[in-house]
Formats: structure tokens, C-alpha cells, sequence
């Protein structure tokens, strides 16, 4: 799996972190019960701080594509799809360019449901 990180990038270096699994976990180069490089030796080959990556490994788990054991590292959980790995990018996506045109998070989710359910709101 590639880890790509862009050190001048505006995107926080966990979220991009994060998005090289879902990138790789959408175009199949990850796939589900695969374990993803201890935090220590990518902080190492990226040289980022360990907690950086940690972060970024945190996020995975709270969007339920990776599942943290203790002692045995991160895995991509087995209901991760690149289905969903894609939808998860997208979003991310979304909520960056809607902060970039100075939407706040509760606009943007206002714009999504009227969108969704036309009338209704």
C-alpha cells in the first residue's frame, strides 16, 4: 500500500494519512483483513509524528473501514468495501470544498437533506 503525503498540503497530514488507505481500499490494492503498517515504522518512513498517524488510523476506525487491536495493529475491517472506502473519500471531498466557499458543517448538511428530500425542509 502507498502512503502519499503532501507536507504543504492544507489537508492535515493524519486526514491524508487516512486517505491513502480509503484511496487504496477503493482502486483494490487494500482489501478487507489486510493490516496496515505499524504506526511507529510509517511515522519512520514518512517521517511524521507517530500520533499523526495514529490520528489518521483513529479516523479509519470512527468511519468503520479499520478495526485497532491492541498489540496486533490495524486491520481493515471486514465490512469495508471500496464501495464505501470511495463514499467515505468523497465526503471528506465535499466537506473540504463546502468550507472553501465558507459553508459551515450545519449549512452543508442543511443543503444536503434539502437536496435529498426536495419540499420537505
Amino acid at each position: 500500500m502507498l502512503f502519499r503525503i503532501d507536507p504543504q498540503s492544507s489537508i492535515s497530514l493524519s486526514d491524508q494519512v487516512a486517505a491513502s488507505v480509503r484511496r487504496a481500499l477503493a482502486d483494490g490494492t487494500a482489501a478487507p483483513g489486510e493490516r496496515l503498517p505499524a504506526a511507529r515504522d510509517l511515522a519512520k518512513s514518512l517521517d511524521i509524528n507517530l500520533h499523526t498517524v495514529l490520528r489518521g488510523y483513529q479516523k479509519l476506525r470512527d468511519e468503520g473501514l479499520v478495526e485497532l487491536r491492541r498489540g496486533r495493529g490495524a486491520l481493515i475491517s471486514d465490512g469495508a468495501d471500496p464501495g464505501r472506502g470511495r463514499l467515505v473519500q468523497h465526503i471528506h471531498e465535499l466537506a473540504a470544498e463546502a468550507r472553501a466557499v465558507g459553508l459551515t458543517d450545519d449549512e452543508l448538511l442543511t443543503l444536503i437533506s434539502r437536496t435529498l428530500n426536495p419540499g420537505t425542509i
